[in-house]
């Protein structure tokens, strides 16, 4: 649970400093902070049929992204000095969010394809909802490999199960596999193919 709420703490601070470069005020803030790092997870559950959603129905997954978009208002400066440690924040949040959405899907027992598409659509869900509110065409659809980097993650978790390996090998490997991919298309500046002009 500490891990996924890092996470959570990471996409949180992500979209609460999407909503302060937007000059949302203070309530904007904390909701594009709590849309972005809980979206995906509603996604998932609202997907495999779950209702409540799970991060609605405990009470850290709801205070801790709250307080972090607060944070991110009163501290906005400070934190986007950051930069640096929160994409590797983001990066290990998507990673574990990824994993734990595939796992829970393939739990829901639908076909291992269908978990692939839950446990990416959890990782991105959140960060296409914050871009989608801000009026923006959604980052994973047009630049970096992050919803790659999920896929690929998730079929790890995937395959994982189908030959039967203990559970935390496919979430120790999918997320560490999410978490390189990510880095080196930051490092690298890699970006998905557009059509040509």
């Amino acid at each position: 649970m500490v891990l996924e709420l890092i996470g959570l703490v990471a996409f949180a601070a992500s979209g609460g400093l999407a909503a302060v470069r937007a000059r949302l005020d203070v309530f904007g803030v904390v909701v594009l902070a709590m849309t972005t790092a809980l979206g995906g997870g509603i996604m998932r559950d609202l997907l495999l049929g779950v209702h409540p959603p799970t991060t609605l129905r405990s009470w850290p997954y709801l205070l801790v992204p709250a307080l972090s978009g607060l944070l991110v208002f009163w501290a906005h400066p400070q934190v986007a000095r950051l930069r640096v440690a929160m994409q590797l924040a983001d990066a290990v949040g998507l990673g574990l969010v990824v994993t734990a959405g595939t796992t829970t899907a393939l739990q829901h027992g639908v076909p291992a394809y269908t978990a692939c598409l839950i446990g990416m659509t959890a990782g991105i869900g959140g960060g296409a909802l914050r871009d989608v509110l801000l009026r923006e065409i959604p980052m994973v659809l047009r630049k970096e490999i992050y919803a790659v980097a999920a896929l690929a993650g998730a079929v790890v978790v995937a395959v994982g199960a189908w030959l039967g390996l203990p559970e935390l090998w496919g979430t120790v490997v999918g997320a560490a596999l999410v978490v390189t991919i990510r880095l080196l298309a930051l490092w690298r500046r890699w970006n998905a193919p557009v059509p040509k002009a």
